[in-house]
């Protein structure tokens, strides 16, 4: 590590590979990392609400992030692949009493394997038609969750026990946030890791053009069906910590209209990037925030619109944000934080 007074330089190839590459790198992931971790004592229980639900979604998005910024796929299906996951863990959880994190961990891989099946359209399709192939997904796995009701309850959906690891029950707000921010770091670490591997870097080839990829002695077919895979194991493991949270699952918590969100979130953040589902998702909550705290303020001004005006006015907001990013900025956030970084590093000549 460097001080230098304008840009930071590598000499070797494990400097050049660390993730952290500097001091103020590491001290600025130690800070975070204790702000996260000692946030239920400094915010009031609805803003760590918020913060686990954005944590619960940032996993589910990195997933698809890795499926449609990384490898060039689109799937339409990612929230019925959340509620698979959370089925998946409840019912190994309190009906065969596994282990909580196995449990966990079984999600995740069945969820996969579940989206292998369904990814194996991408082999011979691409764009519109594999997103419809996707869909299919989506209303196939929702009707399945509201017509086996031996298993997922149906429209009464399933009650769920607080999670218990090592004698540990996890049965209040800080508590589950915790666990939930855990899961959340190590998720983020593994996908990090994961795109600076041979896959990762196979998965950018078919992105980027996958008759060269294969060319070049890519097994195109067998990478898809991968990210398939580890696009629905994030979404597994996302729905199996929104499952032990939320205390109660049912069908109409996973429909193609958070699909759909999740994309945008996507589209917001930055596609091709770690850091761009957590931009998304952030940006994403405070405007959903924003509208809940205008909305009273909106119906005093129009009546007639009652209390629907909220649900409205998330929708409107959300449509014209990710339009403008579109238009504007199709690289998302993450685009702009690089700028800014770079900017950064070779102060004081950032022109």
């Amino acid at each position: 590590m460097h001080w230098l007074p304008c840009g930071t330089y590598n000499v070797n190839y494990r400097q050049d590979f660390a993730i952290f590459r500097t001091i103020p790198h590491w001290i600025s992931l130690i800070v975070f990392l204790t702000l996260m971790a000692v946030m239920p004592f400094l915010v009031g229980r609805y803003i760590l609400s918020l913060l686990t639900v954005t944590c619960i979604t940032i996993i589910a998005v990195q997933g698809l992030g890795i499926l449609t910024g990384f490898a060039g796929q689109i799937s339409l299906g990612q929230a019925a692949f959340m509620g698979t996951g959370a089925y998946i863990s409840v019912i190994l959880y309190q009906r065969f009493s596994v282990p909580f994190p196995l449990a966990l961990f079984c999600a995740g891989f069945g969820t996969g394997l579940l989206g292998i099946l369904f990814g194996i359209p991408a082999v011979r399709i691409k764009g519109f038609y594999l997103a419809m192939s996707t869909l299919a997904a989506q209303l196939i796995l929702g009707w399945l969750f509201l017509h086996l009701r031996g298993i997922t309850g149906g429209t009464e959906g399933l009650h769920v026990e607080y999670a218990t690891v090592m004698g540990i029950t996890f049965d209040t707000l800080a508590e589950k946030y915790w666990l939930v921010m855990a899961c959340t770091a190590v998720m983020v670490y593994f996908a990090k890791n994961l795109m600076r591997t041979r896959v990762g870097r196979a998965l950018v080839a078919i992105r980027d053009n996958d008759l060269a990829a294969k060319v070049m002695g890519i097994e195109v077919s067998m990478y898809k069906l991968l990210a398939f895979f580890l696009s629905c194991f994030f979404a597994g493991i996302s729905g199996g910590l929104f499952a032990f949270y939320i205390d109660f699952i049912n069908p109409v918590q996973f429909t193609l209209l958070d699909s759909i969100l999740y994309l945008g979130i996507l589209i917001v953040g930055g596609m091709g990037s770690i850091m761009g589902p957590i931009f998304g998702a952030v940006s994403m909550k405070l405007i959903e925030e924003f509208a809940f705290f205008s909305s009273p303020t909106l119906t005093s001004w129009f009546p007639a619109f009652g209390a629907q005006i909220f649900a409205a006015l998330s929708l409107a907001l959300y449509s014209v944000i990710i339009i403008l990013f579109l238009v504007l900025e199709p690289r998302g956030i993450n685009h702009l934080w690089s700028i800014l970084k770079n900017r950064y590093r070779i102060y004081p000549f950032p022109y």
